[in-house]
C-alpha cells in the first residue's frame, strides 16, 4: 500500500476562523454556507488535504463533486500544490516556486500517482459514468432494458434527433402540439425528478402526459438499442442500481467515506437521492445513520441558485439541516458554518450586493464582508437605445484600457440575461477591432467536423451506437446511398439487432446493399480493424488513423477552402485535446477520452489569461470573476425578464441572478439599461428595472437624476425597510397614465397586497407587468 503524502498542519494558518473551522470539521454532517468571493474553494481543498494529511484517510475513499470539470481540474491542482509544497521543504529546503522547473514537475508527478490520481473529484456525470462502467451491465430498468460497460454518451443534439424522429416518423404526431424540443425538455425534468415514464404519467394524468410518456418509453428503448445514455441518465441510472441492488449501493458506500460537494444550492432531485444514498447507504432513519469515520460535507449559496430551468432545486440546500444536520438556531448549529468575508470585491461592491439580496425572502441570512478598500462608484448609464448602450459600454473599455496599463482587454466582462443581447455588442467590438470571446456560444464539440470524428470514435467502441454509424457511414462520401443505407436499417429493425450486426457481416451487405455493397464492406472492414486494435492503440493514435483512413483528412484536403482548411485544423485540435486527456489523466484509452469529450461544457472552453472581452449571459458568468464588469439591460421585461414579473419565487431568482452579476466584478463595476429597445422589429419603450431601486443610492454615480435608485438602510439598525408605498387601490378596468407608456386599462392585479403587480394594456404598445409601489402610474379621471 502507498502511504498518501502528508503536509505540516500549520497550513490551515492561511485560513480565516470560519474557514479553518470548517476544514478542521471531520466527521458527520457539515453545511458551508459560502458567499460569493469567500474563498470556498481553499475551504474544500484545504478540507480533502486536511483529511488526508492528518486523518490518515484514504485518497480514494473521498469523493469530490464539482460543478464543472475545469472546477475539478482546479482543485487537483491545489491539491497537489499544497502537499509539492510540503515536499519541497522537506527535499530541497526551499519554497516550491524557487525550484527549477524540472524538480516541480518530479514532485508533482509524486503526489499525483500517491495522492490525487485515487481522488474521486468531478461533476456528477463524470463520477457517475466512473460508477456505471463498472455496474451498469448489472441494471435492468423497469421495461428490462440492459446496458453493456462500453455505453455512448449522447449529446443533446443527439438526444434531440431521436425525439425528433420518435415524434415525426415513428409515431406520427403533430410537431406543432408536440413540438418535439418541448418533448425533450418533459423527458429531461421527468429524469431529473427520478421519474420512469410511467411514474411521469402517473403524476401527470393528461392526455398530452401520455403521449410525451409513449415518447419518453420509447426513446429510452432506442436509448437501450444504441447501447447509449444521455446525460440525465448518467445520474438517474446508478441512482435507480443502487435502489435496486443493495449490494452494490453497499459496495460504493462503503467506498466513500468523506463526501464533498460544491455548489449544493444548485443540486436537483435526482442528485439530491445519489448523494443521500451514498452518504447513508440507503437507510431513511436518521437515528440509524453511523458517522464514525464518515461525513457529507456541502457547500452553497441559496443566493446564488440560478439554474431552476434545469430543474435544480435550492431548498434541498435550505433543508440541509433538518435532512442531515442537527436543526438548531444558526447560533447554536454544529451541523453548518458561514462563510461571510469576501476576498474578491471592493467594499461598495458588496454593499450594493447585500441590499439587493436583502430583498428577497428565501435564504440564509449572511453579509459579504469585505477584505478590500472601498473602490470607485458604481457607474449607472441609462441610454436612449440597444446601440446607444453598446457604444457607451465599448467606448468605456477603450477609456480603462488606455488610462490603466493593468488592464487589458481580457479584464472586462459583459454580461446580459439572454443571448440576443450581444448582438449590439459585438458590432461595436468588431467595428472597432477589439477581441472577444462568447462564453457558451458554439462549443468545440458541437462543430461538424468534430462530431464526424468522434461519431467514428464512439463506433469503434461501442458497434451499437447505430446513430454514430448513419452519421459516418458515407462521411466522407463513398457510394453509399439513402436506398442501401435504409435497406440495411429496415432489415436491423426488422431483426430488432443493431445495425453493425448487419454491415458487418458481408453477405448480408452483398444480399442487401446493392452496388453500393462493395463501399459498405470496405467501410465495415476498416471499422473492424480498428476494434480488433483498441486494446493495442491509444485513443490518439486510433483518432489519427481513422481519420486518414476514412479518407476524411484527404476529403478536407482537396477541397481547398478556407472553410475546409478551418475544420481541417480543428481535426488537428481533436488530436491535440486526445493527447492532452491522456497526458492528464494517464488514461490511453479511447473510451476514456469518449467519456470525457462527451462532458465537456462551455465553460471547460474558457481560457484563463486570454486578452479578450467576454461576452455571456449570466448563466454563464456563474462561477467567474472580472477585475471590470459591465452588467447591461437593467430593464423590466429583461432583468427581471418578463415571465417572471408576476411570480414571486420567479422574480426572487431573478433577483439572484443581478445578485450573481453584481458579485463577478473584483474592482469596478457598471450598470446600463435603455430607454426603449427594439422587440420584434420595433422600438418599444422601457422602464428602468425594479433591481435598481434597490441599490444603495450613495455609492452610485449616474448620468440621470438619482431618482433611479434609493438610499439604502443603515447596516447597523433593525429597523425595516421603508419602500415607496401607494396609497392607490386599483381594479380591472381602471384607466390609468404611465409617464412613459401613456393612457392605459388595467386587465389583470397579479398577486396580492405589497406584493402585488398591475397587467396594463396600452395601445400600440400592447400589454406590460407593472409595480403600481415604483412606476410613474396615476389614474385617468
Amino acid at each position: 500500500m502507498v502511504i498518501p503524502m502528508t503536509v505540516n498542519n500549520d497550513f490551515l494558518a492561511q485560513l480565516n476562523t470560519s474557514q479553518r473551522r470548517a476544514v478542521e470539521h471531520f466527521c458527520g454532517p457539515l453545511l458551508v454556507v459560502a458567499g460569493a468571493g469567500s474563498g470556498k474553494t481553499r475551504a474544500l481543498t484545504y478540507r480533502i488535504a486536511h483529511l488526508i494529511s492528518y486523518h490518515q484517510v484514504e485518497p480514494e475513499s473521498i469523493l469530490a463533486v464539482t460543478f464543472t470539470n475545469k472546477a475539478a481540474r482546479e482543485m487537483k491542482e491545489r491539491i497537489e500544490k499544497l502537499f509539492a509544497q510540503e515536499m519541497a521543504f522537506k527535499k530541497h529546503g526551499i519554497r516550491f516556486d524557487l525550484l527549477n522547473e524540472y524538480e516541480q514537475k518530479q514532485l508533482l508527478s509524486k503526489v499525483y500517482k500517491s495522492t490525487t490520481k485515487k481522488l474521486w473529484i468531478g461533476t456528477f456525470h463524470s463520477l457517475c459514468t466512473r460508477i456505471l462502467r463498472y455496474d451498469i451491465n448489472k441494471y435492468q430498468d423497469e421495461r428490462g432494458r440492459q446496458w453493456q460497460r462500453n455505453f455512448s454518451i449522447f449529446d443533446e443534439s443527439d438526444a434531440q434527433s431521436l425525439v425528433k424522429n420518435i415524434v415525426t416518423k415513428q409515431l406520427n404526431l403533430d410537431d406543432k402540439k408536440f413540438d418535439p424540443r418541448s418533448v425533450r425538455y418533459q423527458i429531461s425534468n421527468a429524469k431529473n425528478l427520478g421519474l420512469s415514464p410511467d411514474q411521469y404519467l402517473q403524476k401527470n394524468p393528461s392526455y398530452k402526459s401520455r403521449v410525451i410518456a409513449e415518447v419518453y418509453n420509447e426513446y429510452q428503448s432506442q436509448l437501450a438499442a444504441n447501447n447509449a445514455l444521455d446525460f440525465d441518465d448518467l445520474i438517474l441510472i446508478p441512482v435507480r442500481l443502487f435502489q435496486q441492488n443493495e449490494s452494490i449501493l453497499g459496495y460504493w458506500h462503503s467506498q466513500f467515506k468523506h463526501i464533498l460537494v460544491d455548489e449544493y444550492q444548485d443540486t436537483n432531485q435526482i442528485q439530491y437521492e445519489l448523494i443521500r444514498l451514498l452518504a447513508t447507504n440507503g437507510e431513511t432513519k436518521k437515528s440509524e445513520w453511523n458517522w464514525q469515520n464518515r461525513s457529507i460535507f456541502v457547500v452553497g449559496d441559496a443566493d446564488q441558485s440560478i439554474y431552476s430551468f434545469r430543474m435544480a432545486d435550492f431548498t434541498i440546500l435550505l433543508n440541509f439541516q433538518s435532512d442531515f444536520g442537527d436543526g438548531l438556531p444558526d447560533d447554536d448549529t454544529r451541523t453548518m458554518v458561514k462563510l461571510e468575508e469576501n476576498y474578491r470585491s471592493r467594499e461598495n461592491i458588496l454593499e450594493a450586493a447585500n441590499h439587493l439580496i436583502e430583498n428577497n425572502s428565501q435564504r440564509i441570512d449572511k453579509i459579504l464582508k469585505p477584505t478590500r478598500g472601498s473602490g470607485d462608484f458604481i457607474y449607472c448609464y441609462k441610454a436612449d437605445d440597444e446601440q446607444i448602450e453598446a457604444q457607451l459600454v465599448i467606448e468605456h473599455i477603450q477609456k480603462l484600457v488606455r488610462e490603466n496599463p493593468e488592464l487589458n482587454w481580457g479584464s472586462f466582462a459583459i454580461l446580459y440575461r439572454i443571448n440576443a443581447q450581444s448582438r449590439p455588442f459585438e458590432d461595436r467590438l468588431i467595428m472597432n477591432s477589439i477581441p472577444y470571446n462568447i462564453v457558451g456560444g458554439f462549443k468545440f464539440y458541437d462543430r461538424q467536423e468534430i462530431k464526424d470524428a468522434i461519431a467514428y470514435l464512439r463506433l469503434i467502441a461501442n458497434p451499437s451506437d447505430t446513430v454514430s454509424l448513419l452519421r459516418i457511414i458515407n462521411t466522407p462520401r463513398r457510394s453509399i446511398g439513402k436506398t442501401s443505407i435504409e435497406s440495411l436499417l429496415k432489415a436491423a429493425q426488422e431483426l430488432e439487432i443493431p445495425l453493425w450486426e448487419i454491415i458487418s457481416d458481408e453477405t448480408s451487405v452483398n444480399t442487401l446493399a446493392g452496388r453500393a455493397a462493395k463501399s459498405v464492406n470496405k467501410f465495415a472492414q476498416m471499422i473492424k480493424s480498428f476494434q480488433e486494435q483498441l486494446d493495442s492503440l491509444s485513443g490518439a493514435e486510433i483518432l489519427n488513423q481513422v481519420m486518414e483512413a476514412s479518407g476524411y483528412v484527404d476529403d478536407l484536403k482537396q477541397k481547398g477552402t478556407e472553410e475546409a482548411d478551418n475544420r481541417l485544423a480543428n481535426i488537428f485540435e481533436l488530436y491535440n485535446a486526445v493527447l492532452q486527456f491522456q497526458e492528464d489523466s494517464e488514461d490511453q484509452s479511447l473510451q476514456g477520452f469518449l467519456s470525457n469529450a462527451s462532458l465537456a461544457s462551455d465553460l471547460d472552453d474558457l481560457k484563463e489569461g486570454q486578452e479578450k472581452v467576454s461576452l455571456m449571459t449570466l448563466h454563464s458568468a456563474k462561477g467567474l470573476e472580472f477585475p471590470v464588469v459591465f452588467l447591461v439591460g437593467l430593464e423590466e421585461g429583461l432583468l427581471p425578464h418578463a415571465r417572471s414579473v408576476s411570480d414571486p419565487l420567479s422574480l426572487e431568482e431573478e433577483r439572484r441572478l443581478c445578485y450573481v452579476g453584481v458579485t463577478r466584478a473584483q474592482e469596478q463595476l457598471f450598470l446600463t439599461y435603455a430607454r426603449e429597445r427594439f422587440v420584434w422589429g420595433s422600438k418599444e419603450a422601457k422602464m428602468p428595472s425594479r433591481f435598481l431601486q434597490e441599490l444603495p443610492s450613495d455609492l452610485i454615480k449616474s448620468n440621470v437624476p438619482p431618482k433611479v435608485v434609493k438610499s439604502r438602510p443603515s447596516l447597523t439598525t433593525s429597523s425595516p425597510k421603508i419602500l415607496k408605498q401607494s396609497n392607490e387601490t386599483w381594479s380591472v378596468g381602471d384607466q390609468v397614465i404611465h409617464q412613459v407608456f401613456g393612457e392605459g386599462e388595467i386587465t389583470r392585479i397579479l398577486g396580492s397586497g405589497k406584493k402585488s403587480s398591475l397587467a396594463i394594456k396600452f395601445p400600440g404598445l400592447g400589454q406590460k407587468i407593472i409595480d403600481p409601489t415604483i412606476a410613474p402610474l396615476k389614474r385617468n379621471e
